[in-house]
């Protein structure tokens, strides 16, 4: 491993208001040698697994909604969810949505434990 960089990326946010852009600056610490593409692809890639994760876990598991935040719950129950929600993506032979294998999975035992089935 290199020497750790700092590397600054400079990008546009579109907020509400239509054709309203707001430059946010983020920083980045590597061990490796990045060019702007580089960093830039890196960058995107990052931001993509991190805003599916947060889609999936918001609309699938109602992550927003929990009023819970009493000491270390909050963090206990997002690694929860994080498990339950990695345990029905990893459920293939049912098609449908991470909603639906919810559903099916509280309705039918037998489903239930196919998926837990390691």
């Amino acid at each position: 491993m290199g020497p750790p960089w700092c590397l600054q990326y400079k990008a546009w946010r579109c907020l509400r208001n239509p054709g309203r852009f707001t430059p946010m600056i983020r920083y980045y610490i590597s061990s490796a040698e990045l060019s702007a593409k580089k960093l830039a692809e890196a960058t995107r890639q990052h931001w993509f697994v991190e805003n599916k994760l947060h889609w999936s876990l918001d609309v699938a598991l109602r992550e927003d909604a929990c009023k819970i935040h009493r000491g270390q719950a909050a963090e206990n129950l997002a690694r929860v969810r994080h498990i339950a929600l990695n345990y029905l993506k990893g459920e293939t032979r049912f098609k449908g949505g991470i909603r639906r294998k919810q559903k099916k999975a509280a309705l039918d035992e037998t489903y239930l434990a196919d998926i837990l089935a390691v």
